[in-house]
């Protein structure tokens, strides 16, 4: 019997890797953050600050969740209500402290771990032919690794 995996089959782990690696970009970039002098970055027209981009990966992570759990057991997704990147909250201008940091770190390496659990429980016909409407799960994997987005907003402030 050959036990050497076959590309399809390592397809499942890199769904997996495109999350937990976005998460650990993300938390590389806010490792920098507590030395934030409280003036937010403006960019594409919008303004970041290190919450508003912590709080933005951890909605994104959520919101594609729920989608990925409602499609699961055939049920349609709820629409999200959030106010994405559009607003920034006072809550997003605070200091961003080492607590904040290590609230992060606990929020979104929790959040990836789900993610990667969840994902590496599907074959992979069912991450690239996913039930319901909308992208695959694979492809939704792929899309939250852009979440990174909001970090790379801030960006890295050492």
């Amino acid at each position: 019997m050959n036990d050497t995996p076959t590309a399809a089959s390592t397809l499942a782990p890199a769904a997996a890797a495109a999350v937990t690696g976005m998460v650990d970009h993300v938390l590389a970039l806010a490792a920098t953050w507590t030395r934030w002098d409280g003036r937010p970055a403006h960019v594409d027209g919008r303004v970041y600050t290190p919450h508003k981009a912590i709080r933005r990966v951890a909605d994104h992570m959520i919101d594609h969740l729920a989608e990925l759990e409602a499609r699961s057991v055939g049920e349609k997704p709820q629409p999200d209500h959030w106010h994405a990147s559009v607003i920034t909250t006072d809550a997003d201008r605070a200091p961003f402290t080492d607590e904040d940091l290590d609230e992060a770190r606990s929020r979104l390496t929790r959040l990836a771990r789900i993610w990667a659990n969840r994902l590496d429980a599907l074959t992979d016909d069912r991450l690239d032919h996913s039930p319901g409407e909308g992208w695959t799960f694979r492809e939704l994997a792929v899309h939250l690794a852009e979440s990174a987005y909001y970090a790379d907003a801030v960006g890295d402030l050492s």
